[in-house]
């Protein structure tokens, strides 16, 4: 039977006590006495008919009731952890907020790429971009704690979180490096991999499985002196001349500039693809309706793929 009448405070130290793994612990974070958040607990187990957590050993622990009711206390007090971030702002009701998750893995210049069309649009637009590891990104997408989240994969189809990947595009793949770096290998590229140092996603990377079969194909074996999992740290160390790294094509100028590389040889076969991921299938921020929507010609030559799961 439900209750409308649910007290969010009782659910609050619910939230609380599974969050910090103790009913002590949750009572030294709140302020208040041990015996406060066992009565709030129990009231609230009364008013949903559930018992939401088990003893066990000297711990307690969720059930299966206590799991799904933290997950919908997450997304609520998630939710109101943004609004008052949102209503505390002097210009509220002016911007559009658009949240991204950036996978470390993502170039960065192909991420401000692919959120330039926000940039464009007639709403004045506030975007907050953070920048983590792909399967927590999707966790927090999952909790609507972001909007979208832009990667380089698709999203596992066994995944059990409610998520969905829309392709975007794909981008050439070629070998940068700095002017002396190019000059030495230039001539005779792809042979002249065969030893030449060079700085490679770290093996968690979709680009390094196709990088590492584009070498065994071809049966090259670099030098290789560094292995990244950010990609931006990536570029840093490829523009103090280390060592070559790769990097879509469609970026040259922009690398040309910022790091001070020069293509040195195009990989065939080799290329990167980009995915903007939702959570649901049906889109509803206008802002990732206009990202999802946008040709990205700049980046990428022709227009966007369909949705892939």
């Amino acid at each position: 039977m439900s209750n409308p009448n649910l007290n969010f405070r009782h659910l609050y130290y619910f939230w609380v006590v599974a969050k910090e793994g103790g009913i002590t612990r949750a009572a030294r974070r709140l302020g208040v006495a041990v015996q406060t958040i066992s009565m709030q607990l129990s009231l609230l187990e009364k008013a949903v008919g559930k018992t939401l957590f088990a003893p066990q050993g000297r711990r307690i622990v969720l059930t299966e009731a206590g799991r799904l009711a933290l997950g919908y206390a997450d997304q609520i007090f998630m939710l109101g952890e943004q609004l008052q971030e949102v209503l505390s702002e002097d210009d509220v009701g002016q911007n559009m907020r658009l949240t991204v998750g950036i996978s470390d893995s993502l170039p960065k210049l192909i991420a401000y790429r692919l959120l330039e069309v926000a940039l464009l649009m007639p709403q004045r637009i506030r975007i907050a971009c953070y920048d983590g590891e792909f399967e927590a990104l999707l966790a927090d997408l999952a909790l609507h704690r972001l909007d979208v989240v832009l990667t380089d994969r698709p999203v596992n189809p066994g995944t059990s979180l409610r998520v969905f990947s829309h392709a975007l595009g794909d981008c050439q793949i070629s070998f940068f490096g700095t002017e002396p770096l190019a000059q030495a290998y230039r001539e005779h590229f792809p042979a002249s991999l065969n030893g030449a140092p060079v700085l490679l996603p770290t093996r968690n990377n979709t680009l390094r499985v196709r990088l590492d079969q584009w070498f065994e194909m071809n049966g090259l074996r670099p030098n290789i002196v560094g292995e990244f999992e950010d990609s931006a740290l990536l570029t840093t160390f490829g523009r103090s001349g280390l060592g070559m790294f790769p990097a879509p094509m469609a970026l040259a100028a922009d690398i040309r500039e910022q790091f001070n590389a020069v293509p040195v040889g195009e990989l065939a076969d080799v290329r990167e693809y980009y995915y903007a991921v939702s959570a649901e299938l049906k889109i509803r921020h206008p802002v990732v309706e206009a990202i999802l929507s946008a040709p990205h010609t700049g980046v990428f030559g022709k227009e966007p793929g369909k949705n892939v799961s």
